[in-house]
């Protein structure tokens, strides 16, 4: 049986360059094209592929972007919004922030340049 040892997470987008750049910004990833490669080669590889229709619907699958691990309480929150603050001149779009309710942590709920939802977490 074969061991599975990398993924590539792959997004339907109208500009495929345009999200790549924005995720590349977000995560420290190189462009190639329409692909955001981490350089390290620890993360996975995301691709921007072009389809012709538009997003209509929430995400069944997202990203969530983990800016405030082990942090807690007001810290944490001070850390996603920071981190919010800095992706919202790439094109990120601001939804919600999720407050601690004693079973999960606070997370930031955000958009893509393309309206795709991604959470600070």
């Amino acid at each position: 049986m074969a061991t599975v040892r990398q993924i590539q997470v792959t997004f339907d987008c109208a500009e495929p360059e345009r999200v790549a750049q924005f995720w590349s910004e977000v995560l420290g990833y190189e462009q190639q094209g329409a692909s955001a490669v981490d350089p390290s080669g620890a993360g996975p590889r995301l691709y921007f592929q072009p389809v012709p229709e538009g997003k209509v619907v929430k995400n069944r699958v997202h990203l969530d972007v983990r800016v405030g691990t082990g942090l807690v309480g007001e810290e944490r929150v001070a850390a996603l919004e920071a981190e919010c603050a800095r992706l919202i001149p790439l094109g990120a779009a601001r939804v919600e922030l999720l407050r601690a309710d004693g079973v999960n942590e606070s997370c930031l709920v955000m958009q893509d340049v393309e309206g795709n939802e991604f959470c600070l977490d």
